[in-house]
């Protein structure tokens, strides 16, 4: 009998999507109201990009990363990012051994499925690049000899936007290398009395099982959903449509640097990944819209001027968004 190839005995595209659809009542089982955050990161896996979010200390952002892990059976660690932190505590070091008289490689935390690099702007860029070849290749390269990382893969970065004391703000190159930056806000009033009811009923957040929360996909669903999502229709009207978003941006005079190419098709990857999400084989102009801004905002810089107007990169985008022709 022959082996089975990797994507033989796969679940079917319906039986993923249903498995991911159940993600978000396992994490809510845990984590109140990121529900935008929550599909952030379920589109970047399927996209196998990676992810940023930005919020301000004690919004489960770290919370919110083991719920996912635990939701989709995958493994997942944690790095707080430090002034101090070298490339090699997050990729890994070559450790002399005694007895066998030569150098071991000793794998890093990035060696995992959902890497959480807490406050990466806390860290110099010496150790920020350290992760560049990890989120663009999917693997690391010991004395001139690459080691992949485990499938599948996702960086979840946090950053602090209050406190830019003694921070390294991340170098437009890497920004680039997010898929996706999500905005994680602060819970309506209503979530977070949902919050502190579970609280006070005895909930544990350092006890996801005593929550409830199970395992409702794993990576055979994971991998089924990615090749489900690779075959979503884009019409070339569609494509048409995000190439002008991106040539807009371009010369806006808001900004001094527009959406790359890249930003292009990372564009055409999430729009695919939400159409097929909401259960269609086709992209259309409104699931665009959808992920714009989460896909583009970090990839677009204002100009001095424009900020000290009062110009986000959000509101500018939103402008983008109502001045393009979207076609029918």
């Amino acid at each position: 009998m022959s082996a089975l190839t990797p994507d033989e005995g796969l679940p079917s595209a319906d039986e993923a999507r249903e498995a991911l659809t159940a993600l978000r009542h396992e994490v809510a089982k845990a984590v109140v109201g990121q529900e935008e955050t929550v599909t952030g990161m379920v589109v970047a896996l399927l996209c196998r990009g990676h992810i940023l979010m930005e919020g301000v200390p004690g919004v489960a952002k770290t919370l919110l990363v083991r719920t996912v892990s635990e939701a989709l059976s995958l493994d997942h660690k944690r790095v707080q990012f430090t002034p101090d932190l070298m490339p090699g505590d997050v990729t890994g070091s070559l450790v002399y051994d005694q007895h066998t008289a030569k150098f071991e490689f000793h794998k890093g935390p990035v060696f995992t499925n959902l890497l959480l690099a807490d406050e990466i702007n806390r860290t110099p860029p010496k150790t920020q690049a350290s992760l560049l070849e990890a989120m663009e290749e999917h693997q690391v390269t010991v004395e001139g000899d690459p080691i992949a990382l485990p499938e599948p893969f996702l960086v979840a970065a946090t950053q602090n936007p209050v406190e830019y004391e003694g921070t390294y703000p991340l170098p437009e190159a890497q920004l680039d290398r997010f898929l996706l930056k999500v905005t994680v806000g602060l819970p309506q009033r209503a979530a977070e009395v949902d919050m502190l009811g579970r609280h006070a009923a005895g909930f544990d957040p350092g006890d996801l099982a005593a929550a409830g929360v199970r395992a409702v996909a794993g990576a055979r669903e994971l991998r089924a959903a990615q090749n489900a999502v690779e075959h979503v229709h884009m019409a070339p009207e569609v494509l048409g449509y995000i190439v002008d978003l991106a040539r807009a941006t371009r010369q806006s005079p808001s900004l001094q640097l527009g959406v790359s190419p890249r930003g292009a098709t990372a564009l055409l990857r999430t729009s695919r990944a939400w159409a097929w999400l909401s259960g269609r084989d086709y992209v259309t102009p409104d699931d665009v819209k959808a992920l714009a801004k989460g896909t583009l905002r970090h990839r677009v810089t204002l100009r001095p001027e424009a900020e000290l107007e009062g110009a986000t990169a959000d509101g500018v985008l939103d402008g983008v968004l109502a001045s393009v022709p979207v076609p029918r």
